[in-house]
């Protein structure tokens, strides 16, 4: 066990995820209900954990997926009709999450989120700072393969504009079909230590929109965020001295670092507006404390 207490906190914040992957779906439904925020005849709102995968895939013994049946009776009583996935999280983000009771009430949420009545705030720790310190980031999303030493897929940017080189003005490029809007607004809460709190609200929902624009559109990567701090190889994330020197880190123990996104609010119209709130996790809380972000009261 590490001596050092940054590394021993991140050493088992990694432990941590991993337990979630090797206790029985039993255990791990009664830590989702014990997480449980809300409830009503409708849905079931959850504050989901860091490093726990919403769906099954290859390498994945446990996801939420998976457990919804055995939460649902022990919210409900024996009989309870097993929960439904309305939205998704990423398998770090922690926050707000919205289970349906029903088929029908998974139907109507989904819509909701489609049709982008939904209004979700994210947190996120980033590093540098955002030029303007508040705006929009409207720029295409698309998958595509990395050619490097080890070929991996990753979101990237497809913008319909660039600058000519030649006299710098903005030029219309050709679109790319396969190109999915994407639209992220963004504000700075706090900044300190060559890093800054932000505030985010997707208005689009495409996978990873929120971390591709921070890091290729803003050039803010969230802090631990492994797989978009670069472009073409897979390595951990470079910190700048300062914020290493405040959480008490050394750049090679640097990949042990979580990411820093939160799911902080979800509203949601079903009849009358009903507004979630969940607290950052406390490793969350930790960094900002460490590199003297303040939180700003709610």
């Amino acid at each position: 066990i590490p001596k050092d207490p940054t590394q021993r906190w991140l050493r088992e914040l990694a432990a941590l995820s991993q337990q979630l992957q090797q206790v029985h779906p039993n255990v791990l439904a009664k830590i989702l209900r014990q997480r449980t925020v809300y409830q009503n005849e409708e849905i079931v709102v959850i504050d989901k954990p860091y490093g726990l995968p919403v769906h099954g895939g290859p390498g994945i013994k446990n996801c939420i997926a998976d457990v919804l049946p055995i939460l649902a009776k022990m919210l409900e009583n024996m009989k309870a009709e097993p929960l439904h996935l309305c939205h998704r999280l990423d398998k770090e983000t922690t926050g707000v999450m919205v289970l349906a009771r029903s088929k029908e009430a998974a139907e109507k949420i989904r819509l909701l989120f489609k049709t982008r009545q939904v209004e979700k705030i994210y947190w996120a720790i980033v590093l540098g700072h955002p030029d303007p310190v508040e705006g929009v980031v409207e720029i295409p999303i698309v998958e595509k393969e990395v050619q490097s030493h080890q070929s991996h897929y990753k979101m990237t940017l497809a913008p319909n504009y660039r600058l000519c080189p030649e006299d710098g003005k903005v030029m219309k490029i050709r679109k790319n079909r396969n190109a999915e809007r994407a639209v992220t607004r963004f504000r700075r809460l706090a900044s300190a230590s060559a890093c800054s709190l932000l505030e985010l609200q997707p208005i689009t929902g495409v996978k990873h929109q929120i971390r591709v624009h921070l890091a290729y559109g803003l050039g803010c990567p969230i802090l631990g965020d492994h797989k978009y701090s670069h472009w073409s190889k897979l390595a951990p994330q470079k910190l700048p001295e300062l914020t290493l020197r405040r959480l008490k880190l050394e750049q090679s123990k640097a990949r042990h670092l979580p990411l820093h996104l939160h799911a902080h609010r979800l509203c949601l119209p079903l009849g009358q507006p009903l507004d979630f709130v969940c607290k950052p996790p406390l490793f969350f809380q930790k960094t900002l404390r460490k590199l003297e972000l303040d939180i700003p009261k709610d």
